[in-house]
């Protein structure tokens, strides 16, 4: 790979925290480069953050805005600019619920100022835009496998909109005038000389002056964080060896919810994090995870070389010693900070709004026992006596998703849960936040797209579904709760004891022996070591189907969109029946194995035949078998029956398969007349 040597560098501002590291680095490592450092000086710069660079010959400092298109031009033009790293940007979130029009001039237009600078001058052989993992959105909270460079854009606040609408104007600038660009997207970067608006600092400064931490909502959401040396050294091999037209992730797969992020700062200091932590108001949105793939950037040779540990001992260091660094910040140690420098912003004695924090004793316990925030959106508005209270794992997921439409309509008070299935300590905290009746596991691994992801990622399955589903039933165990274990059928295959079409279906004692797919073994796996928990209720699901033809999970949905399908008959489940009987299921404190399926079997092309009766009169497929099947797949696929006498014993009035398919799905779907 050859790598990239500019010769005069701008960097945009680089008198903020980031680009300030990025800028001392390449000036001090790289003698021959020049570096001019174009900055504003907004409320969140500050000019000593360059002290390092300020004697050095190839450093240049220019004070202006990004948005002067003829300060910008004049800049490319006099100091021969060849290579631009842009780093100006509003970034602080909350700001932006506050003030988004100022994110969207300095974010979307600054860049857009730059973009055609670059297109005017014709002679920038590298530009560089920096971006944030913020315009993945949220992450699912079970997913083992970070986002990665390809992955949609779905910002779900101003400051992440705006940083996305950027990366289009960037991206569009590349395509249509074959402008060299680079974009990075970066996990959360601390250290030293950070504007303590953001969390590390303002909990070092808050914990150096005995006030208290606040947390917003429960503390519960999910950050990766990287010292800002490492994010230094990453920019540097991005600069030398980035490929024009690529995005790279600076991320790291260590994650760590902000509530230990403030135990963490607390136990530095020797401060008692019952004591200190506050738990405020939510952020109109707030993300609950980040998780960046961060191989791609691994591959040409960076990796992160400071610790947690020994990265924040580092930071508390720095600001202990420079502890009016930035002056009056009163305003930014606020829960949710005022934009210090819009107009408009009434100045006040902020101390005291923070120390207003404090309460008594008693107070705190409370108020860290049941955060505000914990009991919003999530339970029903529905009054009814609080009989039942469920914990539900996989929020992300089809099921849980419904499970959680299911306890609304109910009047069943629920939430979800927000630690990983992995983290035993994160499931105690959610049971001690939520004090559940019952906990539901909607969580595990299926695939991306589907289940022959699973033969890639071996070590990511058996985390989730065996490590993580044991983990939570000796959890619960542990704390005399039933949990309901979504699980699966696709662990058993016709033999000759229960051949195709004989009526003849596994039940629930039946040793599985569908060993073709490697997420069928982990469920197989798990499913034999709960048997050693008499709490847990193992249900097994299979080819769901629900009423909503318009969800990519849907069996239906799935075959629908094939040209080709085999033609097995199969048990199903039909979600919209059985996932209430679920609900009743936790209620009546059924245990054990339960076949979860309705009784008999349904074909594919017995689905697609009332497909086309019900749907859609000219729909057509052809068949092909499961040989031909095989060489479009990368593990073999589970077929069989399933014997469901024990669940219509316990629910009579379950409906047969293909009476339920009619009823729950096809009916409410009809779009052909029946005239």
């Amino acid at each position: 790979m050859a790598t990239y040597e500019p010769k005069n560098i701008l960097i945009t501002g680089a008198a903020g925290f980031i680009a300030s590291h990025v800028a001392n680095r390449l000036i001090r490592s790289y003698p021959h480069y020049k570096i001019v450092v174009l900055d504003k000086i907004d409320y969140c710069s500050n000019l000593k953050n360059l002290n390092p660079s300020r004697p050095s010959p190839n450093f240049k400092f220019v004070k202006g805005d990004i948005a002067s298109a003829d300060l910008v031009n004049y800049l490319l033009i006099t100091e021969s600019i060849d290579t631009i790293m842009h780093f100006a940007a509003q970034t602080h979130v909350d700001n932006s619920f506050g003030n988004s029009f100022e994110f969207t001039k300095n974010n979307i237009y600054g860049t857009h100022v730059l973009l055609e600078a670059c297109k005017v001058t014709g002679q920038i052989r590298r530009f560089i835009h920096v971006s944030t993992d913020e315009v993945y959105g949220e992450t699912d909270e079970d997913a083992v496998v970070g986002n990665h460079e390809a992955s949609q854009l779905l910002p779900t606040n101003p400051y992440s909109a705006t940083k996305a609408g950027a990366e289009m104007l960037v991206m569009a600038y590349g395509r249509s005038y074959g402008l060299p660009v680079i974009t990075t997207r970066g996990n959360n970067v601390y250290g030293p000389n950070q504007f303590p608006e953001k969390l590390i600092p303002k909990f070092i400064l808050l914990a150096m002056k005995g006030l208290p931490l606040p947390i917003h909502g429960d503390g519960s959401n999910v950050r990766s964080y990287l010292y800002c040396e490492d994010v230094a050294e990453a920019f540097e091999v991005v600069l030398h060896k980035g490929e024009v037209g690529h995005v790279y992730n600076i991320g790291t797969v260590k994650e760590r919810r902000v509530i230990d992020v403030a135990s963490d700062i607390c136990k530095l200091f020797g401060l008692d994090t019952e004591k200190v932590i506050r738990f405020v108001e939510n952020r109109p949105f707030n993300d609950q995870r980040y998780f960046l793939d961060d191989q791609k950037l691994k591959k040409l040779g960076w990796a992160e070389r400071t610790t947690w540990e020994e990265g924040l001992k580092k930071t508390i260091e720095w600001y202990t010693s420079n502890p009016d660094y930035w002056g009056d910040v009163a305003g930014a140690l606020l829960p949710h900070p005022r934009m210090l420098m819009t107009p408009g912003v009434e100045r006040h004695n902020w101390t005291e709004e923070i120390k207003s924090l404090a309460s008594s004793p008693a107070e705190a316990k409370e108020c860290s026992t049941v955060p505000a925030a914990a009991t919003s959106k999530s339970t029903s508005s529905v009054p009814q006596k609080a009989t039942y209270k469920f914990l539900i794992y996989g929020k992300t997921g089809w099921i849980g998703g419904l499970l959680g439409k299911i306890c609304e309509k109910q009047g069943i008070p629920y939430e979800y849960g927000k630690g990983r299935l992995q983290e035993r300590s994160q499931l105690l905290q959610d049971i001690r936040n939520v004090k559940p009746t019952h906990v539901f596991n909607a969580a595990g691994v299926t695939g991306r797209p589907n289940v022959d992801w699973c033969e890639t990622h071996k070590q990511d399955t058996i985390r989730t579904n065996v490590v993580g589903t044991l983990n939570l039933a000796d959890v619960c165990r542990e704390q005399g709760l039933l949990m309901i274990n979504y699980a699966t059928g696709c662990i058993f295959e016709y033999n000759a004891e229960h051949p195709e079409g004989s009526g003849i279906g596994f039940k629930e004692e039946d040793t599985p022996n569908f060993v073709g797919s490697f997420y069928s073994k982990t469920k197989a796996m798990v499913e034999e070591l709960l048997k050693d928990y008499d709490n847990v209720c193992t249900l097994r699901v299979r080819m769901p189907i629900s009423s909503d033809l318009s969800n990519p999970r849907n069996f239906i949905t799935k075959i629908a969109r094939y040209d080709k399908v085999v033609n097995i008959p199969n048990s199903m489940t039909i979600l919209d029946e059985l996932l209430p009987i679920s609900v009743e299921m936790a209620k009546r404190d059924c245990r054990g194995i339960w076949n979860f399926t309705n009784p008999g079997v349904v074909s594919h092309n017995e689905i697609l035949e009332m497909y086309k009766e019900y749907i859609n009169p000219d729909f057509k497929w052809t068949n092909f078998t499961l040989e031909e099947q095989a060489k479009v797949i990368v593990a073999p696929r589970s077929n069989n029956e399933m014997d469901a006498s024990k669940l219509k014993s316990e629910f009579p009035e379950l409906l047969s398969i293909k009476e339920s398919l009619i009823k729950n799905v096809f009916e409410p779907n009809r779009k052909v007349s029946t005239n």
